[in-house]
């Protein structure tokens, strides 16, 4: 076991400029594009490694004073920062900036980082089954779980299942998606990386900017989470799980705990109440320099501890919000629940869920006890995300067979009552508020960097977007110009 979250992350707490995360972050990152996408090194530095937490990477201070190292044979990253006086200035201008009004000893935390001289964090690749992990402060690379290969079948591109199509996608149809796709991939500013269109189960539209292509398993983020919710519907179809029953977690299950009355419902909706601060709170509230929502995307943490062992904040279903402890919480009981079933967790994804759609290429990353790190380290390409968002839009069906449990689809895409805007299901996203330029009724998986599967019931289509986090800010704007031009398309072949 490891040390429990709050002693393990002391040696950070009231850290103003999270160097050692911030590096850690970007070494995972890049580790993982390397050795489970195949992307080039300079590349996915530049576009993506640096970019991950939004501005809370300081990515234009890392790009001029952070270098990066790639043993291939190891195989591993490492990514080190000499912390000279002008870094030391840099980093602290960047956080500024990015955090106007924040108050701090800026002198010491100056002579704190000229101190420290120069860091170096590391990520190390376990194998194609599990992909990378950030390696500990102390270097420590023993991994607490046996690494396990995931059998997959064919590719991605050797295919395409057009199950639930009503007719061959028509020629014309798919050049008018063509030209809609042109200009999006001639914006540079867009970073988009790869694009899918698929109606009435047929691919309409396909594009990958230079150096992808359909094989490529991309960073998802937080589409990890739908996929989590997802397998949590599978164990409760095989009657392993309830719905609004307490969550099976040991650590809650104390008379007197609070936390007792969180349900699995409550999870999914992102309504637990379990503390952790998020990026929409203040930068005052943040504890270690980063939001905590962020913690497992910088740290070699214990995910589950992490994540069961935080106390209650607000009574349970009383309010939604947009937190990293409920997924993983998820995550927890998804592991546990396999075990007791007699399965491994590890391998349960592809042979009982993913090899039923024909999905190849998706990658669940994991911590160093064999934990998903779902809320955000997970891959795919952008077929096997049609194939998921397809099942969803045909309410769990796949040739002719029940995949997802009767009523599940309908509960996913039920908008959580604790949301406000009540934009958020059971780890989907709705268009409520509109945000998206598709049809009200738009569901929807979402992840950093605008990493999205689109499912329109109404058109009867799925769209895959892929990009780089380098067009975070961006990036919404970037893709709803885009989806208007899809849909533009699909409208006009309609309409001949």
């Amino acid at each position: 076991m490891s040390k429990p979250p709050e002693s393990s992350l002391s040696v950070l707490r009231d850290t103003v400029v999270p160097i050692e995360m911030m590096l850690a972050t970007a070494a995972k990152v890049l580790c993982s594009a390397v050795f489970v996408s195949g992307r080039d090194p300079e590349e996915a530095f530049r576009h993506s490694a640096l970019w991950s937490l939004k501005a809370q990477l300081l990515p234009d201070a890392l790009l001029q004073h952070a270098r990066w190292n790639l043993d291939r044979k190891d195989p591993r990253v490492d990514i080190s920062i000499a912390l000279t006086p002008a870094a030391a200035d840099d980093l602290i201008a960047a956080h500024r900036a990015a955090h106007p009004g924040f108050a701090a000893d800026w002198d010491s935390e100056r002579a704190r980082l000229i101190g420290l001289r120069s860091i170096t964090r590391s990520a190390q690749f376990t194998g194609a089954g599990q992909g990378s992990i950030i390696v500990p402060r102390d270097g420590d690379r023993a991994l607490h779980f046996e690494p396990r290969e995931i059998r997959r079948g064919p590719l991605a591109s050797a295919g395409w299942s057009a199950q639930g199509a009503a007719a061959p996608a028509d020629a014309n149809t798919r050049a008018a998606v063509a030209r809609a796709l042109e200009a999006p991939f001639a914006d540079r500013e867009a970073y988009h990386a790869a694009v899918l269109v698929v109606q009435r189960g047929q691919i309409v539209g396909e594009r990958y900017a230079a150096g992808f292509n359909a094989d490529m398993p991309l960073e998802s983020w937080s589409m990890g989470k739908s996929v989590m919710g997802t397998l949590i519907s599978q164990l409760m179809g095989r009657g392993a799980l309830e719905l609004d029953a307490r969550a099976p977690i040991a650590a809650w299950d104390r008379a007197g705990d609070p936390r007792r009355e969180i349900t699995l419902r409550h999870l999914l909706n992102m309504s637990s109440g379990l503390r952790c601060t998020g990026q929409d709170d203040t930068r005052p509230a943040w504890r270690y320099g980063l939001p905590e929502h962020f913690l497992p995307y910088a740290e070699a943490l214990n995910i589950s501890e992490w994540a069961t062992e935080r106390p209650l904040e607000f009574a349970p279903n009383t309010v939604g919000r947009y937190r990293n402890c409920d997924p993983l919480s998820l995550a927890s009981i998804f592991y546990d629940t396999v075990r007791k079933l007699g399965g491994d967790p590890l391998t349960w994804p592809q042979a009982e869920f993913f090899d039923k759609l024909g999905m190849r290429g998706l990658v669940l990353e994991t911590d160093r006890w064999g934990r998903f790190i779902v809320s955000g380290f997970d891959y795919g390409t952008a077929r096997d995300w049609a194939r998921i968002g397809l099942l969803y839009l045909r309410d769990g069906m796949w040739d002719g067979q029940r995949v997802l449990p009767a009523g599940w689809v309908e509960f996913a895409r039920t908008a959580a009552p604790a949301w406000k805007n009540r934009e958020y299901s059971a780890q989907i996203w709705l268009n409520s508020i509109n945000e998206i330029a598709l049809p009200p009724d738009t569901f929807y998986f979402a992840g950093g960097g605008g990493q999205y599967v689109f499912v329109v019931p109404s058109l009867d289509l799925v769209i895959v977007r892929q990009g780089h986090t380098r067009g975070w800010e961006g990036q919404r704007e970037k893709v709803n110009a885009m989806l208007k031009g899809i849909t533009a398309a699909l409208a006009a072949k309609v309409a001949q």
